[in-house]
């Protein structure tokens, strides 16, 4: 099987020879590789750009070190990842101690784990178990509670959630705090699957007054409130 893909992998090390022998490998198989000289770039990368796997120098997730370290832990954890020794053009695998049994070769990574994967973002802030009361419409609206909260959005639980819309936008009320502010509302969770039933929504218009409220509530900066896991 020779698979093709429209998104790319993110290709991490330390070394630029290697980075590029990664490319051109990924490029043999039919893939595109973003080439990123460290874990925290790597981060930035995924943040913004739709990925669909990781193929990582294990020398340099071994040399990661503090925040590295942390952000190869969770990059890891996240997508699909093949680790490799580079020896010149050629790609030898490198499975770590604990790590599930990698494919044998590349294009069989490609083929099995990549392609089974729906292609993703990093979400760019950390979602946080907050819960507040929100009205939805107006201050006469509807009751209903926020799940949890994050800087970029939150999840607002609902039992009839099948009314939404992706991409819709809502206006929602914080009573505590007298804000209102509009929403774009961008997963629905249906009532029966066994979690809360409701919607994901992301903040359409950040201002002063929202932001001023997050920083009460969420009391970590913006820019270092990063959507990592706990590395191993």
């Amino acid at each position: 099987m020779n698979t093709t893909f429209d998104n790319p992998l993110l290709v991490v090390s330390y070394n630029a020879e290697v980075r590029t022998a990664l490319v051109e490998n990924l490029e043999q198989c039919g893939a595109d590789g973003i080439p990123c000289e460290s874990f925290l770039q790597a981060e930035d990368v995924a943040r913004e750009v739709v990925c669909r796997g990781i193929l990582v120098d294990l020398q340099s997730i071994i040399k990661a070190k503090g925040d590295e370290k942390q952000i190869a832990c969770s990059l890891t954890g996240f997508y699909p990842t093949f680790r490799v020794r580079a020896f010149g053009s050629m790609v030898v695998p490198m499975a770590m101690p604990g790590d599930t049994k990698q494919g044998s070769s590349l294009s069989d990574f490609l083929d099995n784990s990549c392609a089974s994967f729906i292609p993703r973002k990093l979400r760019k802030h950390r979602r946080r178990d907050i819960i507040l009361a929100v009205l939805l419409g107006n201050r006469e609206g509807e009751r209903a509670f926020m799940l949890n909260l994050s800087w970029g959005g939150a999840f607002i639980v609902d039992a009839h959630p099948e009314r939404f819309a992706i991409n819709g936008e809502l206006e929602i009320v914080l009573p505590g705090f007298g804000l209102k502010t509009f929403v774009t509302v961008r997963h629905i969770v249906m009532w029966g699957e066994d979690r809360a039933p409701g919607i994901g929504v992301s903040f359409n218009y950040p201002d002063e007054n929202l932001e001023a409220v997050l920083t009460s509530i969420i009391r970590q900066n913006k820019d270092c409130d990063r959507d990592r896991m706990i590395a191993r």
